[in-house]
Protein backbone atom coordinates (compact mmCIF):
# COMPACT_ATOMS: atom_id res chain seq x y z
CA UNK A 1 0.00 0.00 0.00
CA UNK A 2 1.64 3.49 -0.90
CA UNK A 3 -0.13 7.11 -0.79
CA UNK A 4 -1.72 8.43 -3.50
CA UNK A 5 -2.01 12.23 -4.58
CA UNK A 6 -4.71 13.82 -7.42
CA UNK A 7 -3.06 16.94 -8.49
CA UNK A 8 -6.60 18.95 -9.88
CA UNK A 9 -8.59 18.01 -6.58
CA UNK A 10 -6.01 18.00 -4.25
CA UNK A 11 -6.91 14.92 -2.87
CA UNK A 12 -4.06 12.85 -0.80
CA UNK A 13 -5.45 9.54 0.20
CA UNK A 14 -2.90 7.12 2.74
CA UNK A 15 -3.32 3.59 3.16
CA UNK A 16 -3.89 1.82 6.48
CA UNK A 17 -4.89 -1.73 7.63
CA UNK A 18 -6.84 -2.32 10.50
CA UNK A 19 -5.01 -4.50 13.35
CA UNK A 20 -6.16 -6.21 16.52
CA UNK A 21 -5.08 -3.40 18.37
CA UNK A 22 -7.47 -1.04 16.67
CA UNK A 23 -10.81 -3.17 17.38
CA UNK A 24 -12.97 -3.88 19.89
CA UNK A 25 -14.15 -6.85 21.79
CA UNK A 26 -16.57 -7.15 18.27
CA UNK A 27 -13.52 -6.80 15.95
CA UNK A 28 -14.93 -3.57 14.41
CA UNK A 29 -12.64 -0.21 14.87
CA UNK A 30 -12.93 1.63 18.24
CA UNK A 31 -14.10 5.18 17.28
CA UNK A 32 -10.88 6.81 18.86
CA UNK A 33 -8.74 5.10 16.60
CA UNK A 34 -10.17 6.79 13.74
CA UNK A 35 -8.67 10.24 15.32
CA UNK A 36 -5.58 8.56 15.00
CA UNK A 37 -6.20 7.23 11.35
CA UNK A 38 -6.58 10.86 10.52
CA UNK A 39 -3.57 12.50 12.02
CA UNK A 40 -1.55 9.89 10.08
CA UNK A 41 -3.05 10.79 7.03
CA UNK A 42 -2.59 14.78 7.95
CA UNK A 43 1.14 13.82 8.88
CA UNK A 44 1.46 11.97 5.48
CA UNK A 45 0.06 14.96 3.25
CA UNK A 46 2.12 17.40 4.99
CA UNK A 47 5.38 15.49 4.50
CA UNK A 48 4.34 14.78 0.79
CA UNK A 49 4.69 18.49 0.65
CA UNK A 50 8.02 18.44 2.18
CA UNK A 51 7.16 19.57 5.19
CA UNK A 52 7.86 16.37 8.34
CA UNK A 53 6.30 16.71 11.27
CA UNK A 54 9.94 16.65 13.25
CA UNK A 55 11.28 19.27 10.14
CA UNK A 56 8.75 21.86 11.03
CA UNK A 57 9.34 22.19 14.53
CA UNK A 58 13.37 21.67 14.02
CA UNK A 59 13.33 24.45 10.90
CA UNK A 60 11.02 26.97 12.30
CA UNK A 61 9.82 26.16 16.27
CA UNK A 62 6.49 25.47 14.85
CA UNK A 63 3.66 22.62 15.47
CA UNK A 64 0.10 22.05 14.44
CA UNK A 65 -2.55 20.60 17.38
CA UNK A 66 -6.14 19.94 16.47
CA UNK A 67 -8.01 22.75 17.74
CA UNK A 68 -11.32 21.14 16.67
CA UNK A 69 -13.21 18.25 14.79
CA UNK A 70 -15.98 16.77 13.65
CA UNK A 71 -16.65 13.65 12.71
CA UNK A 72 -19.72 11.71 11.52
CA UNK A 73 -19.40 7.88 11.57
CA UNK A 74 -21.44 5.90 8.59
CA UNK A 75 -19.90 2.64 8.91
CA UNK A 76 -18.16 0.31 10.81
CA UNK A 77 -14.59 -0.75 9.76
CA UNK A 78 -13.11 -4.10 10.87
CA UNK A 79 -10.19 -6.29 11.63
CA UNK A 80 -8.13 -6.64 8.55
CA UNK A 81 -10.31 -4.52 6.59
CA UNK A 82 -7.31 -2.38 3.89
CA UNK A 83 -8.57 1.50 4.39
CA UNK A 84 -7.99 4.34 2.41
CA UNK A 85 -7.79 8.15 4.68
CA UNK A 86 -8.21 10.63 2.58
CA UNK A 87 -6.91 14.74 2.92
CA UNK A 88 -7.81 17.60 1.46
CA UNK A 89 -7.12 21.06 2.28
CA UNK A 90 -9.91 23.09 2.36
CA UNK A 91 -8.69 26.42 3.83
CA UNK A 92 -5.64 27.74 4.92
CA UNK A 93 -5.06 30.96 6.95
CA UNK A 94 -2.41 32.74 8.47
CA UNK A 95 -2.41 30.73 11.89
CA UNK A 96 -4.61 27.74 10.97
CA UNK A 97 -5.70 25.20 8.59
CA UNK A 98 -9.08 23.32 8.22
CA UNK A 99 -8.77 19.51 6.33
CA UNK A 100 -11.74 17.86 5.15
CA UNK A 101 -10.95 13.85 5.46
CA UNK A 102 -13.10 10.69 4.91
CA UNK A 103 -12.14 7.00 5.48
CA UNK A 104 -13.38 4.21 3.18
CA UNK A 105 -12.76 0.95 2.40
CA UNK A 106 -13.17 -0.25 -1.45
CA UNK A 107 -14.57 3.49 -2.06
CA UNK A 108 -16.98 2.79 0.56
CA UNK A 109 -16.91 6.12 2.77
CA UNK A 110 -17.14 5.25 6.32
CA UNK A 111 -16.46 8.21 8.22
CA UNK A 112 -15.99 11.92 7.06
CA UNK A 113 -14.49 14.51 9.23
CA UNK A 114 -13.36 18.34 9.28
CA UNK A 115 -10.65 18.85 11.47
CA UNK A 116 -9.63 22.71 12.10
CA UNK A 117 -5.84 22.60 13.33
CA UNK A 118 -3.65 25.36 14.73
CA UNK A 119 -0.11 26.33 14.36
CA UNK A 120 1.39 26.70 17.76
CA UNK A 121 4.93 27.60 18.89
CA UNK A 122 7.16 24.70 19.88
CA UNK A 123 8.64 26.19 22.76
CA UNK A 124 5.03 27.42 24.56
CA UNK A 125 2.44 26.11 22.42
CA UNK A 126 0.90 29.74 22.04
CA UNK A 127 -0.47 30.55 18.56
CA UNK A 128 1.87 31.52 15.67
CA UNK A 129 1.50 32.32 11.94
CA UNK A 130 2.41 29.77 10.13
CA UNK A 131 5.96 29.77 8.50
CA UNK A 132 5.80 32.18 5.61
CA UNK A 133 6.99 29.74 2.87
CA UNK A 134 4.66 26.91 4.00
CA UNK A 135 1.81 29.38 3.88
CA UNK A 136 2.63 30.13 0.59
CA UNK A 137 2.85 26.60 -0.33
CA UNK A 138 -0.46 25.40 1.61
CA UNK A 139 -2.07 28.50 0.31
CA UNK A 140 -1.83 27.01 -3.05
CA UNK A 141 -3.15 23.64 -2.23
CA UNK A 142 -6.24 25.24 -0.75
CA UNK A 143 -9.17 23.63 -2.64
CA UNK A 144 -13.05 24.23 -1.77
CA UNK A 145 -13.87 20.22 -0.77
CA UNK A 146 -17.88 19.51 -0.98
Amino acid sequence: MSASATGATGLFSWPTRVYWEDTDAGGVVYHAQYVAFLERARSEWLRAHGYGQQSLLDAHGTVFAVRAMRIDFRGPARLDDALEVSVVLQQCRRASAVFVQEVRRDGVLLLDAEVRVAALSASDFRPRAIPDALYTQLKSLETSAE
